[in-house]
């Protein structure tokens, strides 16, 4: 399973999020990093945890259609694998995502208007490039789907499959920068059940070294991590080690 940071930018830095609450998000104050400067922050990840696979929040682009494009050509140029949230709602906003160097586009279920043009935009991108987030807040679905038929997450998850996605983020936005553990984890098996040869990426609330562990052992592809590598909850040595 690979661990991967997080990088939520908001103003042109990192921030840290904590719960959804956008409002609130300040610039991050890290026990690794010199700044909160996106490239420093993500030279710190890979300095320390040996981690070059960053998932990238554009909160910018999610929220006003300004994408951070600098900041991403700078990090893909160093060398990092950035999986990126911009907030597409159109094809051309995914290869706007892509152009800027980023290996994955995240699809995301917050701002992705129509369900039933994700098979069209899966074979425009190729599902090796293309990640679908379902973002949910407390357990439920936060999105603007036009065409949405049930608002259980599950049902979403396997009409996005069908549509030939391979790789999903599970992510309650209510947990994230909390500490207090991985909620959707029941929701990944029961997609994994589903689809088995899927990959499944989540996170929000990741605590500890068990908790990756865990993670891991139900099957999970990737973890998405943040507050406990920058306060030292997860040790370089526990990442190194995995």
């Amino acid at each position: 399973m690979r661990v991967i940071p997080v990088l939520d930018l908001m103003n042109s830095v990192v921030v840290r999020g904590v719960a959804g609450r956008r409002d609130e998000y300040r610039p991050i104050e890290s026990s690794i990093a010199v700044s909160a400067d996106p490239i420093d922050v993500a030279r710190a990840f890979r300095e320390h945890f040996g981690l070059s696979t960053l998932y990238v929040a554009d909160l910018d682009a999610i929220l006003r259609g300004e994408l951070n494009r600098d900041a991403m050509q700078s990090l893909a140029e160093e060398g990092f694998d950035l999986l990126v949230d911009a907030g597409v709602r159109n094809a051309a906003d995914a290869d706007m995502v892509l152009a800027t160097g980023a290996s994955q586009v995240i699809i995301g279920l917050e701002t992705w208007p129509l369900l039933s043009s994700l098979e069209l935009l899966t074979h425009r991108v190729g599902p090796e490039q293309l990640i679908f987030s379902l973002d949910l807040k407390n357990g439920a679905l936060v999105t603007t789907f036009n065409d949405l038929l049930s608002d259980d997450p599950m049902d979403v998850a396997a009409s996005v499959l069908e549509a030939g996605v391979r790789e999903l983020i599970v992510l309650d936005v209510a947990a994230v920068g909390t500490g207090h553990g991985v909620p959707t984890l029941p929701l990944c098996r029961s997609i994994l059940d589903f689809a088995p040869r899927s990959r499944v990426i989540t996170g929000g609330g990741v605590r500890t070294a068990e908790d990756l562990a865990e993670l891991d052992e139900n099957g999970i592809s990737g973890a998405l991590v943040a507050s406990a590598l920058h306060d030292g909850s997860i040790s370089t040595d526990a990442i190194r080690l995995r």
